[in-house]
């Protein structure tokens, strides 16, 4: 868990020993820890910001049709994508409890696991087309933006096996606290699709003018760039004599079955939300033109406060699983909570921008020439919009970082049912009432997602302070499962992969 992690541990038993609370010097200790291990994974979710800002605001200067059609669609594949790369991708709250608890040769076995499960996704998510379009069908878009949204999905989905891929090999670094290395892949992969995204939707140095089918295979191309890198330092000779990544790449039942149970929560809960949401941003296309493309523009620049949050609720994870493998409950309730007051800073400036420079952010959105989105029209609708986004971003960063923190502990039945009850009960049956039922406008519809949001940060705020996750036993040591001890030396022969 890295040389503060263990400074603090070591100083925390004695403060628990004396009956004294946590010096100064320990709290801003856990504060320095959060932020080694979160900033490497804020500038990966802003690096993969910056990129969908790009591609959205690309597509809005190309045409007013695809910026409408972008957002529902790929928020669908997204939907049916992001299950699969939960469940692959709890190869890191695995990772990071076996880390704390010092088994690193399981590491590997558990991030193989993630790998088979990767794969065998691919042709279940080819599987999924046909309903995506049907869904699509459903929502009542003009034809013109549908026959975009059903091209944009389905070369979203026929590749994405590159998401869960990368997830699973991402874990196996992530959950040693080894983030820059994930930092650097993710950094590269985005950067790749936003030049793609300026070559393929604009046609320019040669290539063809394929607008939004051209950001769908940037996305795509993109997507395989992560595990690829991430594949060259997994089964480099250093890391492979310390974790055995080459001998233990097989299947392994015991591991797998225990991965698929506190995993597939994980991608139930992350895809029926997902899925509530993508609801949300459908019915909105039923209240005109003017109001999908700005509720679609709102939703794109919200990404600036979103990506980064989901950093911080990755290093909450990180942080919780590894001090809950070493059997420190108390220090995983401190980390998870000074994420939180990290994630609370950054959102309140990010907020005040939303209240001040909405203007600044839709005017982004209008620099394509006579065929981009007409901003001037919609600032006023968007204007708005900002607001309710400015209300619930510090709910948001509770329900990211908490309930990150919830999954690195391994409570990912009460994140599932939680989050299902609470989408399904209270965000969709109020969308449809508001959309379909009263015909009421975009910003009831907002204004109701916005305080399902709050409710759902209410309900993970008590989770975690209740501390009834404390007591779950992830790895099955109450069983008395051996643990194989990590050879020694590991942490000197792994400080650079």
């Amino acid at each position: 868990m890295g040389d503060v992690g263990r400074v603090l541990q070591i100083e925390f038993e004695r403060t628990r020993e004396n009956g004294k609370g946590l010096s100064r010097a320990m709290k801003a200790g856990i504060y320095r820890q959060i932020m080694g291990v979160a900033w490497p994974l804020i500038i990966s979710t802003g690096s993969f910001t910056v990129m969908q800002f790009c591609d959205r605001m690309f597509l809005a200067w190309h045409s007013p049709i695809s910026i409408q059609a972008a957002l529902p669609a790929g928020i669908l594949a997204f939907t049916f994508i992001c299950g699969f790369t939960a469940v692959a991708g709890y190869t890191n709250t695995f990772v990071a409890q076996f880390w704390g608890s010092g088994d690193g040769p399981a590491c590997a076995r558990v991030t193989a696991q993630g790998i088979f499960l990767a794969l065998a996704s691919w042709p279940l998510m080819a599987a999924l087309i046909p309903v995506g379009h049907l869904i699509l069908a459903l929502s009542g878009h003009p034809p013109e933006v549908l026959a975009e949204e059903k091209e944009y999905f389905t070369i979203l989905m026929l590749g994405g096996a590159g998401s869960p891929l990368a997830a699973a090999l991402v874990g196996f670094f992530t959950g040693r606290g080894r983030t820059v290395t994930s930092m650097v892949a993710h950094v590269s992969a985005n950067l790749t699709n936003v030049l793609l995204d300026y070559l393929l939707i604009f046609g320019h140095w040669g290539f063809p003018r394929m607008g939004i089918r051209g950001a769908a295979l940037a996305t795509v191309a993109a997507g395989f760039i992560v595990p690829a890198i991430l594949a060259v330092p997994y089964f480099s000779r250093p890391v492979r004599k310390v974790f055995r990544t080459v001998a233990n790449f097989r299947p392994d039942r015991i591991l797998l079955m225990r991965l698929l149970r506190f995993g597939m929560p994980a991608g139930i809960q992350l895809a029926l939300d997902v899925a509530s949401f993508e609801i949300f941003v459908l019915l909105t296309g039923r209240l005109g033109h003017d109001a999908l493309a700005a509720s679609n523009i709102a939703l794109s620049i919200n990404l600036l406060a979103f990506m980064p949050l989901i950093g911080l609720g990755i290093a909450a994870s990180i942080l919780v699983g590894q001090y809950q493998g070493a059997r420190e409950s108390d220090l995983a309730a401190r980390a998870g909570w000074a994420a939180l007051h990290l994630g609370w800073l950054y959102m309140i400036p990010i907020g005040i921008s939303f209240l001040f420079l909405p203007q600044s952010y839709f005017a982004l959105f209008s620099a394509g020439g006579p065929q981009a989105t007409p901003v001037a029209r919609l600032l006023p609708i968007g204007r708005r919009l900002m607001v309710i986004m400015a209300v619930w971003g510090l709910a948001d960063a509770v329900n990211l970082i908490l309930g990150g923190a919830l999954k690195g502990a391994g409570d990912t039945r009460f994140v599932m049912y939680y989050s299902i009850a609470m989408a399904w009960g209270v965000l969709v049956p109020g969308q449809v009432y508001i959309v379909l039922v009263k015909h009421m406008d975009i910003l009831s519809s907002w204004t109701w997602t916005a305080f399902y949001i709050c409710a759902m940060a209410i309900g993970y705020f008590l989770r975690f302070a209740g501390g009834r996750w404390q007591k779950i036993d992830l790895l099955g040591r109450r069983r008395a499962v051996v643990i194989e001890p990590t050879r020694p030396g590991a942490e000197a022969l792994l400080g650079g992969d």
